[in-house]
């Protein structure tokens, strides 16, 4: 074996263990690092950002449903809870309405 063997040897297990290093602190939640001991950070792909983007939106959408289902339990507690007259008197004054 002769010396530019043994210095890929040394190179090629040094690049593999710093692969395994990394493959299990990222896989155990360890910050990965640089060369100079600051944290990176990965940067999300594109199918990983499509997907955020399309939860995002029905999260968007799931929050004005939920508002307007908020909006008719209020009015339907207000119907079930007030005296009946009030709302007899309500419904009448709605029927009278000009316009409909």
């Amino acid at each position: 074996m002769g010396l530019w063997d043994f210095i890929v040897a040394i190179v090629a297990i040094s690049m593999v263990g710093g692969i395994i290093t990394t493959a299990i602190r990222a896989r155990f939640g360890y910050p990965i690092t640089d060369s100079a001991g600051k944290a990176v950070e990965p940067g999300i792909g594109a199918p990983a950002q499509r997907q955020l983007e399309r939860l995002t939106s029905e999260n968007r959408e799931l929050k004005q449903r939920l508002e307007q289902i908020e909006d008719r339990v209020s009015v339907l507690e207000r119907i079930a809870t007030d005296p009946a007259e009030r709302t007899a008197r309500e419904i009448d004054s709605l029927r009278i309405a000009p316009g409909y």
